[in-house]
């Protein structure tokens, strides 16, 4: 069974400027080349999309700028909207993938919607593929890069797989 491709976040508020994640354009050439190995393979793909609070102006509030999606989605691919970290919670994205279905994940924030979807989805019976250097997040006491390694030694011991996002083979 083909993996499907779970994008998270991948939004002009984290990846394009002012104030992108570090590291953001090696992050968006990884994700660019997974989406186009996935769309090769003919995978499910999901584009997951935060929905900021348009009340505290967040960068990601619907019909701003930072709320659209970096790459379009083909009309086969599909795109939901979440108001959490977890993108299954309130979604239905349960219902895109198939039940124990393996998926790749990959986006942003490492330590936030990448880590709780990946541990829902483990938690649901999916095989979860992380993306090596392919999710990245923002420095927070420590340089990001340190949290992102740290996300992935924790989704590990939970069940995933972390690849290089170049191994990955769908």
């Amino acid at each position: 069974m083909t993996s499907a491709l779970l994008l998270i976040d991948v939004q002009r508020n984290m990846l394009l400027p002012p104030e992108p994640v570090p590291d953001a354009s090696a992050v968006r050439a990884a994700l660019a080349e997974l989406l186009d190995r996935a769309r090769r393979a003919g995978s499910v793909i999901v584009h997951v999309r935060n929905t900021g609070d348009p009340e505290v102006g967040d960068p990601d509030a619907p019909g701003t700028p930072g709320w659209e999606l970096v790459f379009e989605p083909l009309p086969e691919e599909h795109v939901i909207d979440k108001l959490s970290t977890d993108s299954f919670a309130g979604t239905g994205l349960d219902r895109l993938l198939p039940p124990g279905s393996p998926l790749v994940v990959a986006g942003l924030q490492s330590d936030y919607c990448v880590r709780a979807t990946s541990l829902a989805a483990i938690a649901r019976g999916h095989a979860v593929e992380l993306a090596s250097g392919a999710h990245a997040t923002y420095p927070d006491g420590q340089p990001a890069a340190e949290i992102s390694a740290a996300v992935e030694l924790e989704l590990a011991a939970a069940g995933a797989a972390v690849t290089r996002w170049d191994d990955i083979r769908f």
